[in-house]
């Protein structure tokens, strides 16, 4: 692995290396806390891990992080999992993220653009505005400290603000995408019993308009501890019966008050994708969240108030989140409310140009759709104010590192990173100062002594092993919802390696310390970024009275594409004709995702289960990955080894 790629794609110049951000944090950390003055980023990494605390205090030295109450430690428990950051400290996040108001008030903190690709400001001081308006008016409907508010929202700028308002009452956080159908949003929202619902009337998409207003009831009438819920019009309708208009909210110019919380009191939920169940309610905090953003955004993206910070997400995906806390740099984030190939494949080239975006971040899929389709972004649109793509969701397969270096700029910093809903950041990922070489993220991140294990948990270079970090981040989850006990959260990632997170991911560690992603250790679905779980799936499926069970795989390609087929058992008599195949994918579209709509059906003689009767998916997966049998599942632990060998001869006919 070491010598496959001698030489970097990308190299930065000195004068680019030297205006970064954490070549400037470097040389302050070496004066003030005992860092490392020679010896790069990497001689940076040593100290950060080997000095954690050390670091941590740094870092919010450096970003003038406001604890209105002092912190006395760093970490009151380094254990994994219950690590205690900053326990006596107190602060609020939504403070941190509108402090460019107090000096660039009529400067664009959001870009908002929409499928007429037309971008439209909102002032630092118009979002401020909004935000104490609508804080005082959560806290005039009882909302309180450790109370959920929930968001059924687009990629808007009512979104942001409902967010950071949330956050200003000391509320928590949960949001939803509109495509995603009533069964998987009350999956998510009813496990944490939020007291008021954001919603829209519909979503414009492809060109269309889609009324979710039948949807929305439908949430009302299964979130029985809604005491509020705010109508957005974003398709110009009236707001229901019982509903409160989004204008009343927030047409007051209301100075914000910021709840100051612990460090450690819950920001928001985010969700897994449910593989073995219903998803995990993952909760994280303000000030874990504030502090690990403020390093990815400030120091690994290198972004201040010049930037203009722009990632193609929707508010079901944990990127939505990230892109929010470019505020807490001072950038002006742009908000896409629309289809990412609308009107056509090249559409996301068109926004960064229209917005000026300096960085673009997008998932690999798109990259290697553009690629397919033949755009030539260098040659139709201006983009040479972005120095950054960057590009997640899925690893970026090495023909998108050259297509994006030959068909963008051949002087582009291309950021492939890594990381995880669970964290809500990156493991692994963008360095300003260090070269790019094809296929492989750059580094891991300050702060997270991220490793390759072997089974036995033994650390390994130049070779394939289970992504570990044998430390703790501050934005790991505090706790999952509803796990009194945290054998759940416990579970997750604690059970393979004691005390080390184990994340599911393989990954290799090369010889020269970057690192290469080789997809998922676990079965979850990932379709343009957005995690679900087969779970979801069956759950939807297996409805249909012609299907008697089924099993659902996402298959990684070497040509960086994504293989989704749906395996069905069908019952005796059926027949998988068009008619049920139309039935099928519509029934995912609609009770989820239109993402998640499988690739092909394929009738089976029968579905493999453990011995326990778990449906197994990985090794079916690494079948279809061309692994042979033997490696692939352990026969003492299969049902019925015989329905393997469809599988394998599936793989050996598709390759």
């Amino acid at each position: 692995m070491s010598t496959e790629n001698p030489q970097p794609l990308w190299q930065p110049d000195p004068q680019r290396i030297a205006r970064s951000q954490v070549t400037r944090f470097q040389a302050w950390a070496a004066e003030h806390h005992g860092a490392p003055a020679d010896g790069g980023y990497p001689a940076l990494h040593r100290w950060s891990v080997d000095e954690l605390e050390t670091f941590w205090t740094a870092l919010t030295q450096w970003f003038d992080v406001r604890f209105s109450t002092p912190y006395a430690r760093v970490l009151g428990d380094r254990s994994m999992p219950g690590a205690e950051w900053f326990p006596e400290g107190r602060l609020n996040y939504a403070e941190h993220a509108l402090r460019a108001a107090d000096t660039r008030a009529d400067e664009p903190a959001l870009l908002h653009v929409d499928e007429t690709h037309e971008p439209r400001p909102v002032t630092w001081s118009e979002l401020r505005r909004q935000v104490g308006s609508l804080a005082a008016e959560l806290r005039a409907l009882g909302v309180r400290p450790g109370d959920r508010v929930s968001g059924y929202l687009p990629n808007i700028p009512e979104a942001v603000v409902a967010l950071l308002a949330t956050a200003a009452v000391g509320a928590v956080w949960t949001s939803c995408a509109p495509d995603f159908g009533a069964r998987s949003v009350l999956d998510r929202f009813q496990q944490v019993e939020p007291v008021v619902l954001f919603t829209v009337d519909g979503y414009r998409y492809g060109g269309k308009e889609h009324d979710r207003r039948e949807t929305v009831t439908e949430l009302r009438a299964e979130l029985p501890s809604l005491r509020a819920v705010v109508h957005i019009p974003l398709l110009g309708t009236e707001a229901p019966v019982g509903a409160v208009e989004w204008s009343a909210l927030t047409s007051a110019d209301t100075e914000p008050v910021f709840e100051q919380v612990p460090f450690a009191h819950p920001l928001w939920v985010l969700y897994s994708s449910g593989t073995t169940g219903l998803p995990k309610a993952i909760v994280q905090s303000q000030g874990g969240i504030l502090v690990e953003h403020l390093k990815q955004l400030g120091l690994h993206c290198d972004l201040g108030p010049e930037d203009r910070f722009f990632w193609y997400t929707s508010t079901g995906w944990m990127m939505w989140n990230f892109l929010v806390s470019g505020l807490l740099t001072g950038t002006t984030v742009v908000l896409y409310d629309g289809s990412p190939g609308y009107p056509d494949t090249g559409a996301q080239w068109r926004i960064a140009e229209r917005t000026g975006a300096t960085l673009y971040g997008t998932s690999a899929a798109y990259v290697m759709a553009c690629r397919k389709a033949d755009i030539h972004p260098r040659r139709d649109f201006d983009l040479s104010k972005v120095q950054c793509v960057a590009t997640t969701g899925s690893p970026l397969p090495p023909d998108g590192f050259r297509w994006l270096h030959d068909e963008v700029r051949e002087d582009l910093w291309i950021a492939s990173v890594s990381g995880g809903t669970d964290v809500c950041s990156c493991f692994a990922g963008a360095v300003p100062t260090l070269p790019v070489y094809i296929g492989e993220l750059q580094a891991p991140s300050l702060g997270t002594d991220l490793q390759s294990w072997d089974p036995s948990g033994e650390p390994l270079i130049d070779e394939v092993g289970e992504l570990v970090v044998t430390n703790p981040m501050p934005s790991m989850p505090i706790h999952f919802w509803n796990d009194p006990d945290g054998s759940r959260y416990h579970d997750s990632y604690f059970d393979t390696y004691p005390g080390v997170w184990r994340h599911g991911d393989w990954i290799t560690v090369t010889s020269r310390g970057s690192v290469v992603i080789h997809g998922r250790s676990d079965s979850t679905l990932n379709r343009q970024g957005v995690r679900m779980g087969s779970a979801d799936i069956y759950e939807a499926v297996e409805r249909l009275p012609e299907i008697k069970e089924s099993l659902v795989i996402g298959v990684e390609q070497p040509d960086g594409g994504y293989w989704m087929p749906l395996f069905v058992h069908l019952t005796p008599g059926a027949v998988l004709d068009q008619a049920l195949l139309d039935r099928i994918k519509h029934t995912v579209r609609e009770n989820l995702s239109p993402r998640h709509v499988p690739d092909e059906v394929i009738e089976v003689p029968g579905i493999p289960h453990t011995l326990t009767g778990k449906r197994i998916e990985v090794p079916v997966k690494r079948l279809l990955q061309g692994t042979p049998l033997d490696k692939a599942v352990n026969a003492g632990s299969i049902d019925n080894l015989d329905l393997l060998h469809f599988y394998e001869e599936l793989a050996r006919k598709r390759a």
